[in-house]
């Protein structure tokens, strides 16, 4: 279904009708349609067969635009189908009318908008494959400034305070130990007390 060109189908009824069915007019309405303004609207079949092909080149238009279509075949058909229509146009006389003009006209619109289709999904294919490759590149390192912590404000000493010193307990100076006055506790020459000292 991918590759086959709606639009034959269209032309396909067309020369059904004018090779087959002579007696059937393209002019000849088919139905009246009543209108809200009071007027009759003559469908024929002219309009039914141009109604048919605008509504299948929309579907061509769609399937041509998704992604994974068979462009080169869907081309090759559509430009068939266009070469086909010209031809029996130009040179067949029980086509030479309006409506196979125009239906002519939409094959024509079908392969072009195939052409413009592919040519812009190759744009689109060739400016995502190079923006990925710009982007692949590391960003240059922003040198980080260096960390420079502002200094602690200084604790003042209290100036009427002195500070303490340490002194070390095997260097500190020797005192002499205070004399008591009291009898035979103190260091002597050894020398025995004295015969008038009050015995206790």
């Amino acid at each position: 279904m991918v590759g086959f060109p709606l639009l034959l189908i269209p032309l396909a009824i067309y020369n059904i009708i004018a090779f087959l069915m002579r007696e059937v007019s393209f002019a000849a309405p088919l139905v009246t349609v009543p209108l809200p303004s009071g007027t009759g609207w003559p469908v024929t079949l002219s309009d039914v067969l141009l109604t048919l092909g605008i509504l299948l080149l929309l579907c061509e238009v769609i399937k041509g635009a998704r992604p994974g279509a068979k462009y080169l075949t869907d081309h090759l058909l559509s430009l068939l189908v266009l070469c086909g229509a010209g031809a029996e146009f130009a040179l067949l006389p029980q086509f030479g009318s309006s409506t196979f003009f125009l239906l002519t006209l939409l094959a024509l619109v079908d392969f072009l908008s195939g052409i413009a289709l592919r040519a812009r999904r190759g744009t689109q294919v060739v400016s995502a494959t190079a923006v990925p490759g710009r982007g692949s590149r590391k960003p240059a390192a922003v040198p980080e400034p260096p960390f420079d912590p502002e200094p602690a404000p200084a604790e003042t000493a209290p100036l009427d305070r002195p500070e303490p010193k340490l002194v070390h307990p095997e260097i500190a100076p020797a005192t002499p130990s205070p004399e008591i006055a009291s009898p035979r506790l103190q260091p002597g020459d050894g020398s025995a007390p004295s015969q008038d000292a009050p015995p206790r």
